[in-house]
């Protein structure tokens, strides 16, 4: 009994040793409990579509269990980068793998998270070319549908002018015709009336002049022959002849307002032709 009771301090400062290791390996066991119940519960959330929960958690895991935070940081950058995550943010998807691979160098999810810092990054390039394209061809919308108004309007404007243009053709045609009919008016009234008694030819001006007792009624610019100066001399040479001669025909059915008849040649003109190839014959 004596012995025994010898041994007693010594046992009791083994038990006093043995009980906080007890307690030691509880509580990592208890915490290693917990954070798994939390990263199921986060991955619910994420599962859910529920996002800015599942976020939350992961952080409540980082704080909690400090051992974990690796996995969580890796788990939270998915999160953040999911393509149905409404809010999903690439630059802090960016900052979780980051700060994995520095703050845990020798963590199972390092390689992982490298992968994914390389693909996000090809992304963010592909990203930036398609906007920079994107950009470039609303710029090219904007510009055509700009020169597709600017056609439209010109279109308009042109065809407003079109419109005034020939508004003002059927206009000047209205005028002619009126200006022809009381031109027609005039010389039969004159005509009738015997006022005008002479029609003076300007061969140089090109002008024909109704003459009444030596006062000008009205002058008219005329087209003659394409070669007009100059007496004619003999059939096809284009001259206008020259001299007195009477009004002794008119054609109604010709395509111009009045087609008027001269007695040429006349007798001098005939004598003057009769001459003219007399003369040629001899110094032929």
């Amino acid at each position: 009994m004596r012995r025994l009771r010898s041994f007693g301090p010594f046992k009791f400062c083994i038990c006093l040793m043995v009980v906080p290791a007890l307690l030691s390996g509880c509580s990592h066991f208890n915490d290693g409990r917990q954070a798994k119940t939390t990263f199921a519960e986060a991955n619910d959330l994420y599962h859910q579509g529920n996002y800015t929960a599942s976020l939350d958690k992961y952080s409540e895991i980082i704080d909690k269990y400090p051992a974990t935070a690796d996995r969580a940081l890796f788990e939270m950058g998915i999160v953040y980068a999911h393509s149905k995550n409404e809010q999903k943010d690439y630059q802090k998807s960016l900052e979780c793998f980051q700060k994995l691979i520095k703050d845990y160098p020798g963590s199972e999810y390092r390689q992982n998270s490298e992968m994914m810092i390389f693909n996000f990054r090809n992304v963010a390039l592909k990203d930036q070319t398609i906007a920079a394209q994107q950009m470039q061809i609303e710029t090219l919308q904007h510009e055509f549908q700009g020169k597709d108004q600017t056609i439209a309007a010109q279109q308009i404007q042109i065809e407003t002018l079109q419109h005034e243009v020939q508004g003002k053709e059927n206009e000047i045609g209205t005028l002619q015709k009126k200006i022809e009919a009381l031109e027609k008016k005039f010389i039969a009234y004159a005509i009738r009336k015997g006022s005008v008694d002479r029609i003076l030819i300007e061969k140089n001006a090109r002008r024909l002049m109704l003459i009444s007792q030596g006062e000008v009624l009205k002058s008219y610019k005329i087209a003659l022959g394409g070669n007009p100066i100059g007496p004619k001399e003999r059939q096809g040479d284009n001259k206008t002849p020259e001299g007195t001669y009477v009004i002794d025909g008119r054609n109604k059915d010709s395509r111009f307002h009045l087609s008027l008849h001269i007695s040429y040649p006349n007798e001098r003109d005939k004598i003057a032709q009769k001459n003219s190839v007399f003369l040629r014959a001899e110094t032929s």
